[in-house]
């Protein structure tokens, strides 16, 4: 039972740790503070469907596009690796908060910035890709919407949540996630230079 159960499990946590649901939340409450209760229940249903959209599309059209310009799985890894290990140093570094713009239109909110590229942003597109690579489509595919619940349901709650786990507890997890996301960017490194060089 385990066994089949561990492609999903291998799936869900990578993507877990990049999409940081609990760590957006601060950046989600800054954003739609100044909103009423009914223009946050329709932002967050627009949020979650791009999120997810773009990270779908990315992962079925990502190989034929690397095919068309012909980059290989080692060197994504490689590529892909560097670039998560890169946004985990900055995140874990005092002060660092994700890029996004908070003048955006109301209207717009649900798309950008929090749909892409505060919920799917680089990180989650390499690791979607990475999974489907090693686990294969369905197992990517059910952990990536799994992933999309959580956030959904995190964003819902995010007042809640907020005032349970407190800003530093919020930001401590956060510190964790990023801790882990260089890990597996180390791995993926690994695993590229591993099947470039020594095959």
């Amino acid at each position: 039972m385990m066994e089949a159960l561990k492609p999903y499990i291998l799936s869900f946590i990578p993507l877990f740790v990049a999409v940081d649901a609990i760590g957006n939340i601060p950046i989600f409450l800054s954003l739609v503070e100044h909103l009423s209760k009914t223009q946050r229940t329709r932002i967050v249903p627009d949020a979650v469907t791009t999120a997810t959209a773009v990270a779908v599309v990315f992962m079925f059209i990502g190989r034929w596009l690397f095919s068309f310009l012909g980059i290989t799985i080692p060197d994504f890894q490689i590529a892909g690796g560097a670039l998560l290990f890169v946004i985990a140093v900055r995140l874990l570094m005092p002060g660092a908060q994700k890029g996004v713009l908070t003048n955006s239109h109301d209207k717009d909110l649900g798309v950008f910035p929090l749909g892409t590229p505060l919920i799917t942003g680089p990180a989650v597109l390499t690791t979607t890709l990475m999974m489907m690579n090693s686990f294969g489509a369905i197992p990517t595919l059910i952990a990536l919407i799994s992933n999309m619940f959580f956030v959904w349901l995190t964003l819902v709650k995010a007042d809640v949540i907020i005032k349970f786990i407190g800003p530093s507890g919020i930001r401590a997890f956060s510190k964790i996630m990023y801790i882990l996301l260089a890990a597996i960017a180390v791995m993926m490194i690994r695993h590229g230079i591993t099947g470039a060089f020594l095959r």
